[in-house]
């Protein structure tokens, strides 16, 4: 379980979010609602340890994530609000390299499904500073199945997707809960998804 207890951020002297809790079991999908500026963003980077909190801790499987980070990092998969795939690297040499960064043991055919799945296979060898902002998207979330992590933790992840690749990454989700995976995910669109937890950010 992921345990996020009494978590306060300022900016700072501006308070951000207070006092939040939240506990993410295994086949749980939470999804974070709020309005712009609210600090949804924030929460998941405080969520990360990429920003320091002012209140609070958060435990991962009964233990402190700060006393036993790194085995917390690699559990997670977090896709951010922004690329983080190499522009000038083609979209098999980004797929290399992730793979190599988390010691994937996804095989080549498997690899090759996925993008299949995405309708990213005729790009294999093409520059990521080609692909459109949806087809770049969809290549930033191929990193969920590549990865193989327990958690997923995403910021706006229905961003410039079509209404294929958004039923695509709701069946995704519902497959990695039904594994005993744990979601979480800021987003100002409503997916349909089963069994979805909304934690209303205020």
């Amino acid at each position: 379980m992921l345990l996020i207890n009494n978590l306060s951020f300022f900016r700072d002297d501006n308070l951000i979010f207070e006092n939040l809790n939240l506990s993410l079991g295994d086949g749980q999908i939470t999804q974070i609602r709020g309005k712009n500026g609210s600090g949804k963003t924030t929460f998941l980077k405080v969520i990360l340890n990429l920003l320091k909190a002012k209140t609070g801790e958060i435990f991962w499987e009964g233990q402190n994530v700060k006393k036993n980070i790194f085995n917390f990092y690699n559990q997670i998969t977090y896709i951010a609000d922004h690329n983080t795939s190499t522009r000038k690297l083609s979209v098999l040499d980004n797929i290399k390299f992730w793979k190599g960064l988390s010691s994937s043991n996804l095989k080549d055919d498997g690899t090759l499904s996925l993008l299949e799945t995405f309708n990213l296979k005729k790009y294999l060898n093409t520059e990521t500073m080609y692909l459109s902002s949806g087809e770049v998207k969809k290549l930033e979330l191929l990193r969920l199945i590549l990865e193989q992590k327990k958690i997923w933790i995403l910021d706006e992840p229905y961003n410039h997707l079509d209404n294929l690749s958004i039923e695509i990454l709701n069946q995704t989700f519902v497959d990695h809960a039904n594994n005993d995976g744990i979601i979480l995910f800021a987003s100002h669109y409503n997916p349909t998804v089963s069994n979805l937890e909304i934690f209303e950010f205020n």
